[in-house]
C-alpha cells in the first residue's frame, strides 16, 4: 500500500549519527515531500502499472513516482538516477528506497517506467495535476540544478593573486 512506503530498515536509518544538518538537496525534497499531492499522481498512474504476478515483481509505485520526479528536478538520466540512489542518502530517503531491503531501481527499470507513463500519456497529466495543486497552495518552482560540488581555484590564479596583492 502506498502509505507505507516509508517503512525503513535499521540499515536506512541516519539516527546513528550524532551531528549533522539538512542541505539545501534535502530541504528542498522536503518540501515538495509535502507540497506534491502524491495520493493523487498515485491515483492517476495506479490504473496502468502492473500487478504482482508469477514473474518479478515490479518496484512500488510510490518509489517510482518519486524516481520520475527526482529525474526531472535534478536533471538526471536512467543510469544517473540509479548512481545516485548508490550515492545519496537524501534521494533514497526521499523515494522511499532501503537498500536494506532491495536494490534501488536499475536503469532499465526507470526506463521503463517512464516509457509507460509517455504510452499512456501521464506526463502532461502528472504535470497539470501538481501545477494546479501548487499553484492553489501559491507555490511556483522554477527550473534550475542545485550543485553540491565547490570548483577549487587553481593553483595558477592563487599564485596570481598573490603577486597581484604583493605588487
Amino acid at each position: 500500500m502506498y502509505s507505507n512506503f516509508r517503512d525503513r530498515s535499521l540499515a536506512s536509518q541516519s539516527s546513528f549519527e550524532k551531528f549533522g544538518r539538512k542541505g539545501k538537496r534535502e530541504l528542498f525534497l522536503d518540501r515538495m515531500d509535502q507540497v506534491v499531492p502524491w495520493s493523487e499522481l498515485f491515483a492517476l498512474v495506479e490504473p496502468h502499472y502492473p500487478k504482482a504476478g508469477n514473474g518479478r515483481q515490479p518496484v512500488g509505485l510510490a518509489i517510482m513516482l518519486r524516481t520520475y520526479f527526482l529525474q526531472q528536478w535534478f536533471n538526471l538520466s536512467d543510469p544517473g538516477m540509479e548512481e545516485a540512489f548508490y550515492d545519496s542518502p537524501a534521494l533514497r530517503r526521499f523515494a522511499g528506497v532501503d537498500l536494506g531491503v532491495a536494490a534501488a531501481p536499475d536503469e532499465t527499470t526507470i526506463l521503463r517506467f517512464r516509457h509507460l507513463l509517455e504510452k499512456h500519456e501521464l506526463c502532461g497529466q502528472m504535470l497539470v495535476t501538481v501545477n494546479l495543486y501548487l499553484e492553489s497552495k501559491g507555490i511556483r518552482i522554477s527550473t534550475g540544478t542545485i550543485v553540491d560540488a565547490t570548483i577549487p581555484s587553481s593553483a595558477r590564479s592563487i599564485l596570481s593573486r598573490r603577486s597581484e596583492l604583493a605588487g
